[in-house]
């Protein structure tokens, strides 16, 4: 069986799989499945429990759970995809710099990345919401700063482990400048293990947005959110546990998905896990 169709026959994969796909579809497909705006209050009809006309009930004013959890979907998956996809470009360019570039480069960004990672990332998130503001820039810059150095020391790692190999010696010999065999030969060999690890990252990405906007640190009022439909729910929680529920089980089964195809796709793609045939 190819690479392609092997994760079919992955239960754990195709679980995960299933999730992603239900998720995704979910926040693309928000403006046909949400039955009401998300941002519509309508006080008359607040906290109502689950019915035909609203799915998952209404929060403290009046508003539609269900479409807020599908538009909060968007802005899970818009964070989260920006910022490991800016995280993975940055790290693969310094990385493969360091590695590749001469010893006095490789010591700077090694000093730069462990600076950057030492520092607490919650402390660095809440200096950085007092200073700019929350919204979602804000997190998307948090998360890039400090996943940066994480793909970068990998990157690193695995150019110095390249650079010796005979293909790109061969490439050396034939004239190929620093960029071709950055380009040509040392990135195609780096991103696909990369690319694992990047699909394992986005549901942490997805709980650092929901925990920030849950601290009403993240996206503003009244932008929907998954963690600002646990904040609004977590005062009426005795009384109303639906929103609780409706803000939380979509982070929990967005993280599973994600974590199951990326232990998926690890157990494919790495040579060292394959299984003999």
């Amino acid at each position: 069986m190819s690479r392609r169709f092997r994760i079919l026959g992955d239960p754990i994969g195709v679980f995960g799989l299933a999730l992603v796909v239900l998720v995704v579809v979910g926040a693309l497909g928000a403006g046909v499945f949400a039955q009401h705006d998300p941002t519509t209050l309508d006080v008359r009809h607040r906290l109502l429990p689950p019915d035909w006309d609203h799915w998952l009930g209404t929060d403290h004013l009046g508003r539609d759970v269900f479409s807020r959890v599908l538009y909060g979907g968007r802005i899970a998956l818009f964070v989260s995809l920006v910022s490991v996809g800016l995280s993975l470009a940055f790290g693969c360019v310094l990385g493969m710099l360091a590695g590749y570039g001469p010893r006095w480069l490789d010591n700077g960004f090694i000093l730069v990345f462990d600076a950057v990672r030492s520092f607490p990332t919650v402390l660095f998130a809440l200096a950085l919401v007092t200073l700019i503001g929350p919204s979602l820039t804000t997190i998307i810059v948090i998360v890039v700063v400090t996943s940066t150095p994480l793909y970068g020391r990998i990157v690193r790692t695995q150019t110095l482990a390249l650079q010796e190999s005979e293909f790109i010696q061969a490439a050396r010999s034939i004239g190929a400048r620093p960029p071709r065999v950055l380009a040509r030969h040392m990135l195609p060999n780096l991103i696909g293990p990369l690319l694992i690890l990047a699909s394992m990252d986005i549901p942490v990405v997805i709980t650092i947005e929901s925990g920030l906007s849950f601290l009403g640190l993240g996206v503003r009022p009244p932008t929907p959110s998954w963690g600002s439909i646990l904040n609004d729910g977590y005062g009426f929680i005795r009384d109303t546990p639906w929103l609780v529920i409706a803000g939380g089980v979509p982070i929990v089964l967005t993280t599973l998905g994600f974590t199951f195809l990326g232990e998926a796709l690890r157990d494919i793609f790495d040579p060292r896990l394959q299984r003999m045939q």
